[in-house]
């Protein structure tokens, strides 16, 4: 290979590392939203399978970040040793990646037998601050701007709701850009309309979906890089070996 070609390859290479810490970027920022989201939301969830892909993210972000860095320093030394080992870190990261893509998408479909939980948790809601479920259900309410599982009108048939006077619903339904709201079920233009089963379904679809295209993109990134280091090591010019002289006490 000539020498232009040569310099193409590595300053390709190297454009591929750092193109491969902004993946990493993304993919760990990905992985770690839906920790975060799942922190708070677990009771809503039928079990604990859905941050599989978040974990398997956020590792496979960590060996993107070695790898980019182990490309970078391949790009500047022709080192067979740095060049492997830049290799064996995005076969390593191919694997997290197909995984963590696959199981986004497996749960992304199932995503409705996911969240069956949430009318029970709704449903046993009662006020109190120090309880799991009103505080879950609070937080998510207020965070996600949403009232009830469907609706606010869904707050009617929960026995908290009969509790109160049935007059009116968590002050956690009122619209934060309306001061004088009270939670009554008579001004409901004050309270959030939509459900939260569906935000929070919306959401945590977002995230997956992310996390699966980052990680199909940073394959076709890594695909790039493979092939530059590939023939920058099918080029690289051969070690001299000389063959030792006999031992002379033999």
């Amino acid at each position: 290979m000539s020498e232009p070609s040569r310099r193409i390859c590595k300053i390709v290479l190297r454009i591929v590392s750092q193109l491969l810490w902004l993946a990493a970027l993304v993919i760990a920022l990905s992985g770690i939203f839906l920790l975060i989201n799942f922190k708070h939301c677990r009771l809503f969830l039928e079990d604990e399978s859905i941050i599989l892909p978040a974990l398997l993210a956020v590792v496979a972000a960590l060996f993107l970040l070695a790898a980019g860095i182990a490309g970078c320093c391949a790009s500047q030394k022709e080192s067979p040793c740095l060049q492997g080992i830049f290799v064996y870190f995005l076969i390593i990261v191919f694997c997290l990646e197909a995984t963590a893509a696959a199981l986004s998408y497996i749960n992304v479909e199932k995503m409705g037998s996911e969240l069956a939980p949430f009318e029970r948790v709704f449903h046993q809601y009662n006020g109190s601050s120090k309880d799991p479920d009103t505080q879950a259900v609070d937080f998510l309410q207020k965070e996600l701007h949403c009232c009830g599982v469907h609706g606010f009108q869904d707050w009617q048939t929960s026995p908290w709701f009969n509790e109160s006077g049935h007059t009116r619903v968590p002050l956690s339904c009122c619209n934060s850009t309306f001061t004088n709201c009270t939670g009554s079920v008579d001004q409901p233009e004050l309270l959030f309309t939509k459900g939260c089963q569906g935000k929070l379904e919306d959401v945590l679809s977002f995230i997956l979906h992310l996390i699966l295209w980052s990680s199909v993109g940073a394959a076709g990134i890594q695909v790039v890089g493979l092939v530059s280091v590939s023939v920058l090591m099918k080029e690289s010019p051969l070690q001299e070996y000389r063959i030792l002289d006999r031992d002379p006490f033999s």
